[in-house]
């Protein structure tokens, strides 16, 4: 059984993040050898969560939880059921291997150390997001992946294309990443619940809103793009330029299947409507047969799996979409065959790769003798791949089959578009696993030898795998299966697998349709290949190259803007300020029609009507003023003039700091005055004037507006008596607008004390520029020439 406590699955979770801090000084102490102790890491991660499989399989579920930032609600919590499980158990089991893989692989590498780290951080990311109960909790382990899957696929900075792909994986994701967050949010705000496992014991309560339209878009639109569903498959392919053991672990076995993942988990709460048997059956139809055919076109080993991957995801999708029991029986029995032989084949072309130098298939052959042990990995997954007996993709291939065919609508569109796609992967799975090691002996870039263990244990114990569950399905139903499709369908759900059929019907029929179909595509593959590669010409424009035409667009709109807004005038910018603070007080205003409804002069006294009188002034003296020295100097008379309402109206505190403020800023830009042209006052044409004059009026407008219609609100007295009964009690002072501004808005004020201070430093050093002097043309020292003035004061004016 797995450690008691919620921290138990904590630090299984997090662990893999203390091995990515680790891991550099591992490589430095081990050398090559630092792929053994790091691997321990996952594999301790994989023990831990295969402690709960016979608990789950019984029907229990674990909610263990710590809080996170519970003054936000948010807690770092998990909810490990079936579904749940078995992706962590394949995230810790397959990431061993990968671990291993790596070592052998970049053996000798000079960031070794900084893959690993990468790496680990990507399992914890996984591992989090698989396992994570809490909304928000998810979502930051979603863009976790996105980032660590950002870092890896830029791996080899140096090469454009990586650096293109790594940055066209990190916009497509994490823009779906924002798209799920909203859903989420608003979630969130229907159900009042943050956890998943609230959110499943309630399973109507989404379906039944009026907002689920809006709701399902834009969980769809996180998962789509995780996955790679079309139009967003593009990314997923051109993730090959990572390293292959990032190939093998993020864009086969794990982080792409964090879209299906997270359909699968919301099927109960958001499946079985119109819209989703519809939009998923057709996204994920779509994306099966254009992924098998785009890997027909390649040549490129890992490019003909990418591509494939992509039509997996599509079928996955598919199957989850029709919301019928045998189908997402279909569905889990494939993400488990899927994910074993696909991360074999991963690291089998990896290893050919790194052994003979090339993935080109066109350019390899007859590597069976030597690399025996690579070439039996290979046919075992390829075997799986295939859907052939006796091996799990077999049996997966049965229950979906099974599944499309009972369904009450679209079963015959949906079982041609599966035994399509099914007899296309069978294709590029001979391929795979015969035109490398059979046939004559090709003229490899590199003496082809078998590779060191670390790169072909992997592979083997995956295929074999694959293998062994298919010998004892049903043990592989009763623990890993049925758990994870009672966790989709929401309901216990007991499964019987048999690797052998128990009755002739049309799953086997159709199984049987698959194989001959495949096989005579298989002998037709280089003219299949070429038709795909002419027809790809002739069409020209694709999804690849409209993300790059998107990112032009969008990089020339905000150069077009960003001159446009800061066009390098200050008279510019405080436009621009002054009217969207007019919008900001005005619109609002209007559109909430909060208009202030009981105007009235006030009574003044006859000294207040003197202040106001004295600021009217000051203000008119402002506008007519002949040089700017003199406008400056009117222009305290308002500042003064407030200073002295607030000293009459009971404020000395505040007024001190407004005569203070009027003080310092007269003096300070009368001292930058001198240092400026004192001509008399700029000439604007009458156009500019009353422009600038609307925009002055509408400000004040609506600031006079706001704050009548605030004075009219019924008084709040409750930040007042906090701080009456606060301010000596917690920061032992009675002057409470001192106490708010020294403790209770300590940081704040530390912050206005630091702008006037770095603004104070920037006009002592305008104050200190020594002007320049220009020789005379003769060089003869004639006294002071000319003085230019400075730059900075030049942009000022």
């Amino acid at each position: 059984m797995p450690l008691s406590g919620p921290e138990a699955t904590v630090y299984a979770v997090l662990a893999p993040f203390a091995a990515a801090v680790i891991a550099p000084l591992m490589v430095r102490l081990f050398k090559h050898n630092a792929a053994w102790p790091l691997a321990l890491v996952p594999a301790f991660v994989f023990l831990h969560f295969a402690g709960f499989v016979g608990a789950i399989a019984h029907g229990e579920t674990f909610t263990p939880s710590l809080d996170w930032a519970p003054t936000y609600g948010v807690t770092l919590s998990f909810y490990l059921d079936g579904l749940s499980t078995l992706f962590a158990l394949l995230i810790s089991g397959i990431g061993t291997f990968i671990i291993l893989y790596s070592g052998g692989y970049l053996k000798g590498h000079p960031h070794h150390g900084r893959f690993f780290s990468f790496m680990f951080m990507f399992m914890g990311s996984m591992l989090g997001l698989v396992t994570a109960d809490n909304l928000i909790t998810l979502f930051v382990f979603w863009e976790l992946t996105s980032i660590t899957s950002f870092l890896l696929i830029g791996f080899d900075h140096l090469r454009r294309a990586s650096r293109r792909a790594a940055l066209q994986a990190l916009v497509v994701t994490g823009g779906g990443g924002l798209a799920l967050l909203a859903g989420f949010l608003l979630i969130m705000s229907l159900t009042g619940e943050a956890n998943m496992s609230a959110l499943l014991a309630g399973e109507d309560i989404l379906r039944q809103s009026p907002a689920y339209a809006a709701v399902l878009i834009l969980v769809l639109g996180g998962a789509f793009t995780k996955s790679a569903q079309f139009p967003f498959h593009f990314w997923l392919a051109n993730a090959m330029e990572a390293p292959t053991p990032v190939s093998a672990y993020l864009h086969s076995a794990t982080m792409v299947k964090a879209g299906v993942y997270l359909l699968m988990r919301m099927q109960p709460v958001l499946g079985d409507t119109l819209l989703w048997t519809t939009i998923l059956p057709l996204f994920g139809g779509v994306t099966l047969i254009f992924g098998t055919l785009l890997a027909v076109r390649q040549t490129d080993l890992k490019l003909m799996l990418a591509y494939t991957t992509v039509a997996s995801l599509g079928l996955l999708v598919m199957l989850t979409g029709t919301s019928l029991d045998k189908a997402i029986e279909g569905a889990a029995l494939y993400l488990l065959a899927h994910s074993l032989f696909k991360g074999a084949l991963f690291m089998v072309a990896g290893t050919v790769d790194h052994e003979a130098g090339t993935r080109d298939i066109t350019r390899l052959g007859g590597l069976r003798g030597a690399m025996p042990i690579t070439f039996a990995a290979a046919c075992l997954a390829s075997l799986s791949m295939a859907g052939l007996p006796p091996f799990i993709g077999f049996i997966a291939k049965e229950y979906l089959y099974e599944g499309i065919w009972e369904a009450p609508s679209g079963a015959l569109a949906l079982t041609a578009t599966a035994v399509i796609g099914n007899a296309l992967m069978l294709v590029i799975a001979a391929a795979v696993a015969l035109r490398p090691f059979t046939g004559q002996k090709a003229d490899t870039p590199k003496h082809a030898h078998e590779g060191p263990i670390l790169l072909y244990a992997g592979p083997v114990v995956l295929s074999v795998t694959g293998l062994v569950a298919a010998l004892v399905a049903h043990t592989t139903g009763e623990y890993f299966v049925g758990p994870t499709v009672s966790s989709i369908i929401g309901r216990f759900e007991e499964i019987n697998l048999h690797l052998v059929p128990t009755h002739i019907g049309a799953p086997l029929y159709l199984s049987v349709a698959t194989i001959v179909l495949g096989v005579l595509l298989y002998l037709r593959l280089d003219a299949l290949r070429a038709m795909m590669a002419n027809t790809l010409t002739a069409i020209g424009w694709g999804p690849d190259k409209g993300f790059d035409q998107a990112i032009s667009a969008i990089v020339r709109l905000a150069t077009a803007v960003t001159r446009f807004v800061q066009a390098g005038k200050l008279q510019v910018y405080m436009v621009m300020t002054f009217i969207i603070t007019a919008l900001a007080l005005l619109v609002p205003t209007y559109l909430a029609g909060a208009w202030p409804q009981n105007f009235s002069v006030p009574q003044f006294r006859f000294y207040e009507w003197a202040i106001l009188v004295i600021a009217v002034a000051g203000l008119i003296a402002v506008l007519i003023a002949k040089t700017r020295l003199t406008a400056i100097v009117s222009l305290g008379i308002q500042g003064f003039a407030v200073a002295v309402i607030f000293m009459l109206f009971g404020a000395p505190d505040l007024s001190f700091t407004q005569f203070m403020v009027e003080t310092l800023s007269v003096v300070i830009l009368a001292l930058v005055m001198t240092r400026l042209n004192l001509t008399p006052r700029d000439h604007r044409k009458l156009g500019d004037q009353l422009f600038d004059g609307a925009i002055a009026i509408a400000v004040g407008f609506g600031f006079a507006t706001v704050l009548m219609r605030i004075t009219e609100l019924p008084f709040d007295p409750r930040l007042s008596v906090f701080f009456s009964e606060y301010a000596n009690a917690i920061a032992h002072g009675r002057n409470i607008v001192n106490v708010i501004l020294v403790d209770f808005r300590g940081i704040d004020t530390l912050g206005e004390i630091s702008v006037v201070m770095v603004t104070g430093l920037a006009v002592l050093a305008l104050i200190r520029v020594r002007p320049k002097r220009r020789p005379l043309e003769t060089g003869e020292d004639t006294g002071p020439a000319k003085t230019e003035e400075p730059k900075e004061l030049e942009a000022a004016k």
